[in-house]
């Protein structure tokens, strides 16, 4: 028997392990992934018995109108532009092991302040000028409402938990403030900005209703993805993440990288304020808070940080979340029951990563 001949088996014994390990593994990402969200639906429907609800014709209506209406569709696929923009955000901040949870006042931020710029831009710049314009003013507030937070995090490690909940609450105020005082249209009895007109919005996709503000959803994302994943930049985001000390001492600039997270993260969130603005509502209203950051925190966590998996998931509540408010309206339930089901999947999720975290120490044991 030559020496190939002997090594041969042993070697395609080893690519038959690596192979049976890969399929364990997404087995495993399937389970601690979807398990949580057949566990909700279940809980949800069971909520809806005990209201007196079928649970069949509540998801049927929702399913009729996200997926099968055009309208639905259509509305389905503009809502995700400004979260996809969020999940973005989270995703930077989360594989850098940072803690952002100030984006509802970086996106609140972004769209008040697009939305009294627009309408002053309009006459005096071309629209595709304008529409940048706005984009980067949107985003540029957003980054430059986490600069506090940033600054403690990085130069005096204060917890940004903390930092961010509290800007948030500022944010929020500060937002109110400047409708009601600043940018308020004094031709409306609403306490709002002044609308910026449809046609001078972001472009419509293929003469339907959908917005472009999707397209920079998903580009947003995937260039996450990638530069997370394949590039020294995300590399250096991760190995901070994973162990800020042994960054430091592998001569990381941690304070540095911080700061440029927390920037990218709040520049993103404010984008998505900026492209529900351009592309949906056209101005903002006092009090107006959607509360998106929140929202889409347990979905990034069930994606396991993976954008195509994000898409996935934002998809869903979308259709989820549109296709509710129809529910709601012929059976009676109420509107927050979308936010009942998914602070149920977020208590799962914890109970499974919990019960995977044993799993994984009982096999290294």
């Amino acid at each position: 028997m030559t020496s190939e001949t002997a090594i041969a088996p042993e070697s395609g014994g080893k690519e038959r392990k690596v192979r049976l390990n890969m399929h364990d593994d997404r087995l495993h990402f399937l389970i601690i992934t979807i398990g949580p969200v057949l566990a909700t639906l279940v809980i949800a429907s069971l909520i809806l018995l005990a209201m007196g609800v079928s649970p069949l014709d509540y998801y049927g209506y929702i399913f009729q109108r996200g997926v099968m209406s055009p309208s639905g569709v259509q509305a389905t696929l503009t809502r995700m532009g400004p979260l996809l923009l969020i999940a973005a955000s989270l995703i930077v901040c989360f594989r850098a092991g940072i803690w952002n949870l100030g984006g509802d006042a970086q996106f609140i931020l972004g769209a008040v302040f697009v939305a009294a710029a627009g309408p002053e831009l309009v006459d005096a710049l071309p629209a595709w000028l304008m529409l940048l314009l706005c984009l980067a003013i949107g985003a540029a507030a957003g980054a430059v409402w986490s600069l506090v937070p940033a600054f403690l995090r990085a130069y005096q490690g204060i917890n940004e938990i903390i930092t961010t909940m509290m800007m948030t609450f500022l944010g929020g105020s500060l937002a109110n403030v400047l409708v009601k005082l600043v940018f308020l249209d004094p031709e409306t009895t609403v306490p709002q900005t002044r609308t910026l007109a449809v046609p001078d919005r972001l472009p419509r996709l293929f003469d339907t209703t959908v917005s472009s503000g999707v397209l920079l959803g998903l580009a947003a994302v995937l260039i996450v993805h990638f530069t997370m994943n394949r590039t020294a930049f995300g590399l250096r985001l991760r190995i901070v993440g994973a162990n800020a000390k042994a960054a430091v001492h592998a001569g990381l600039p941690v304070a540095t990288l911080t700061v440029i997270v927390f920037s990218i993260s709040a520049g993103l969130a404010g984008l998505a304020g900026a492209v529900s603005v351009l592309g949906q509502n056209g101005n903002v209203r006092a009090d107006w808070n959607p509360a998106y950051t929140l929202t889409i925190v347990p979905l990034v966590f069930l994606a396991r940080f993976n954008g195509f998996a994000t898409i996935a998931f934002v998809f869903l509540f979308s259709v989820l979340s549109i296709g509710s408010e129809s529910a709601a309206r012929r059976l009676g339930v109420p509107n927050y029951f979308t936010l009942v089901t998914m602070a149920t999947l977020l208590i799962l999720m914890a109970v499974a990563e919990m019960i995977d975290q044993r799993r994984s120490k009982g096999k290294a044991v």
